[in-house]
């Protein structure tokens, strides 16, 4: 395992970035469980999973065993709550085993450990609905100006006009509160995620790679939780909005960022507002390079692979 993805090593291997905490609603969309596999293979500092949008624990239960997959015992996890209104289910939840490490069941108390722990900032990557960060924004408020918020939400021209995208659609209170209170937020959109240049297919190099004999377990699951993707959702495959936004919190120059109002309107859309709250969120992405990234990242035969 190595850190140099993170730009944060120093000295004898000892990294000054913060540690990290990634918000999941895993389980169904696969580009969840490509993030988390990068996050426990290639990031030292990941500290807590907290799982969103939450199935009678078995989103939980499916982020530990990437953590296990992948050595990271020492990640905990901690059961998150669900999505008001969500009918998304766990497509892999027939994989799982019982649960073999206890699991945490309360994100205030793992936050307090955390927050006790490092005296600094918290870089909480958001990839779900935003029920957990609202709620922990609302019981602590001086974690605020603590936490470094990267999320995966949003969008100023959804492909549905009438609707808004999906993470904030499954919680616009929460969704609101959070663009109102977190002092240091940045904003990967749909704009730029939702794109066949960041889909992963099954006939793509990387799902080829996870298939060949000998590939490694975590990989073998990125294989399975596409194959159901594609083959039960009807979807071609998978596009990396999650991976991306790891990507964009680890300070990989891969998009541009604007600086702008926004607001949410009475659905969750996203608008452009003179009264908004003060928000960077993404304008373009250097597709190519992320592509190339994800490659180094996830294909267990390359030499980029720890």
């Amino acid at each position: 395992m190595t850190e140099s993805l993170t730009h944060g090593a120093v000295g004898g291997g000892v990294s000054l970035r913060p540690p990290l905490v990634v918000d999941t609603d895993i389980g169904t969309d696969p580009d969840d469980t490509l993030a988390l596999v990068i996050a426990a293979r290639h990031i030292r500092r990941l500290a807590l999973v907290v799982t969103s949008d939450e199935r009678d624990g078995l989103r939980a239960r499916m982020a530990r065993l990437v953590l296990d997959l992948c050595g990271r015992h020492d990640v905990p996890v901690v059961t998150g709550v669900s999505a008001p209104g969500s009918i998304s289910r766990v497509i892999v939840a027939d994989l799982l085993p019982a649960p073999q490490n206890p699991l945490l069941l309360d994100l205030t108390t793992a936050m307090d450990q955390l927050s006790a722990a490092n005296g600094g900032p918290i870089q909480w990557v958001g990839l779900g609905p935003m029920t957990n960060l609202a709620a922990l924004l609302q019981e602590r408020r001086d974690l605020a100006k603590r936490l470094r918020v990267t999320r995966m939400g949003g969008a100023l021209a959804y492909r549905d006009p009438n609707r808004a995208e999906h993470n904030v659609r499954l919680d616009v209170p929460a969704a609101d509160l959070v663009l109102a209170t977190a002092r240091h937020l940045h904003l990967v959109t749909s704009d730029v995620t939702f794109t066949p240049e960041l889909e992963v297919t099954l006939d793509s190099p990387l799902a080829q790679a996870w298939a060949r004999a000998g590939a490694p377990r975590w990989a073998q699951l990125l294989r399975c939780h596409l194959h159901r993707w594609v083959q039960h959702g009807g979807h071609p495959g998978s596009m990396a909005h999650d991976p991306l936004t790891l990507a964009v919190a680890l300070g990989h120059p891969l998009v541009s960022f604007r600086h702008d109002r926004l607001a949410l309107d009475g659905i969750g859309r996203t608008r452009l507002a003179t009264g908004g709250h003060l928000v960077h969120y993404t304008h373009t992405a250097h597709y190519p390079a992320i592509r190339r990234w994800l490659h180094r990242c996830l294909d267990p035969w390359s030499s980029g692979a720890t």
